[in-house]
């Protein structure tokens, strides 16, 4: 294979203006978010001096993500998707520029921030599942993992990028300008789903009755993910990695007990995730045109475990944060062809409510893992609950590959089968 099909595949950017637009909307909505986030954090812990409140934070983004998210799911298969994400972007701009108001008022109330943190971040989730379905339907079919790709290059970046600058706007002119560049963010971000074509959902036979209009509701996507191998196969992976071996709730204790706590070190330990991340984008040419995605990510995960399991036994700093890296790069091509996976091999009239359990899990399993890290070392210590997770994750993931050969086995046909556009071929989420 040649360099230049290694490299990152930019085609999408090239021959679709909708998704080029998508694109540099959502890069810019997520360095606003990362700014927003430091700056959230930062604001709570000046307001309250509390590691409780500052907890809180997880509570007032977790609740709205999960609870919205399955709403946003079962909206996206029932409405025009692009009508349902410009609402919600909508949404997050006015809760962006009610963050900025309470900063430049000089708000010293914790609840009314976390309260505007939940209505943006619950418009977020809203729109979430219908935003996913968007590169699927921009792009040909044998562009979209090139297109998921891009879109996790500009998350790693942003990732890299947003903490920095939040901290400089921060030093340097206070929240009012961080929550004012959210808002102009958000403001880009709806500019360019504006200027995307409608997407109304192509709706299928089974979930119309001849006679006119669908009789009964619509089902839930957990319903549609448990019955199709692939589909549970792929995020049941996902869940292993994230669930046994997620380590970020470990790292302060690992800095303290082998790096002596000095917080330079401790951010070097999140860069080096991003960067292991970005890297991998970079390079995912070789990725985007696999036709095993399912054996890839399946072969990602496992090193994802593997890896960690190896940060928990790193003594230099050297070594411990080149684990990180292999990872960061894991973790991005697993969620790479998890995301092609998902949205190529689920019909359209599916795709927002199986997007909505996507979303779902990509919230509550690192959440979940972070929780899961942080018991098993306050029981044991960080370096084993590394280990004992990572090796975990890594049997978890090859037991799943044993135990669904449908996923195993899956491979896509030439360009990416897409069960929306191909002639009438049965693909495994279409069966049942």
């Amino acid at each position: 294979m040649a360099l230049s099909e290694r490299l990152i595949d930019v085609r999408p950017l090239r021959g679709s203006r909708a998704f080029r637009d998508l694109w540099v909307g959502s890069s810019l909505a997520s360095i606003g978010r990362q700014i927003a986030v430091v700056a959230v954090l930062q604001q709570v812990w000046e307001l309250t001096r509390s590691p409780l409140w500052t907890g809180a934070i997880g509570l007032a983004t977790g609740v709205p993500m999960l609870v919205l998210g399955l709403v946003g799911g079962s909206l996206a298969d029932a409405v025009d998707r692009r009508s349902l994400v410009r609402a919600a972007t909508g949404g997050q701009a006015l809760a962006s520029l009610g963050l900025l108001a309470q900063a430049a008022a000089g708000n010293r109330s914790v609840t009314l921030l976390l309260a505007l943190v939940a209505v943006e971040t619950g418009c977020a989730a809203l729109g979430a599942p219908a935003r996913r379905t968007f590169p699927v339907r921009l792009l040909p079919s044998d562009q979209v993992a090139a297109g998921l790709a891009l879109q996790s290059v500009a998350f790693q970046a942003s990732m890299l990028v947003g903490p920095a600058v939040a901290g400089l706007v921060l030093a340097q002119w206070r929240y009012p300008a961080a929550y004012a560049v959210q808002a102009l963010a958000t403001v880009a971000s709806l500019v360019a789903v504006i200027r995307l074509p409608a997407m109304p959902v192509r709706r299928a036979e089974d979930e119309r009755p001849p006679g006119g209009e669908r009789r009964g509701p619509l089902p839930g996507g957990w319903r549609l993910v448990l019955r199709h191998p692939i589909l549970w196969g792929s995020f049941g992976v996902d869940l292993a990695a994230t669930v046994l071996a997620m380590p970020v709730a470990l790292f302060p204790m690992v800095n303290e007990l082998r790096f002596g706590g000095d917080p330079r070190t401790l951010g070097l330990f999140l860069s080096a995730i991003a960067v292991g991340g970005l890297g991998a984008g970079l390079f995912s040419g070789t990725v985007t045109r696999l036709r095993r995605g399912a054996l890839a990510q399946l072969v990602a995960a496992s090193v994802w475990g593997l890896a960690l399991a190896g940060f928990g036994l790193a003594g230099p700093l050297w070594l411990a944060l080149s684990c990180l890296a292999a990872a960061g790069a894991a973790d991005t091509v697993a969620v790479i062809t998890r995301g092609t996976l998902v949205q190529v091999e689920t019909p359209d009239h599916f795709r927002g409510r199986v997007s909505s359990v996507e979303h779902v899990i990509g919230v509550a399993g690192p959440e979940l893992g972070n929780f899961r890290g942080g018991l098993l070392a306050s029981a044991t210590s960080a370096p084993l609950a590394l280990l004992v997770g990572g090796l975990a994750a890594a049997a978890a993931v090859v037991s799943l590959g044993l135990l669904n050969p449908a996923l195993r086995r899956h491979r896509a046909a030439p360009g990416h089968h897409d069960p929306d556009r191909a002639p009438r071929q049965e693909s495994p989420a279409t069966r049942g």
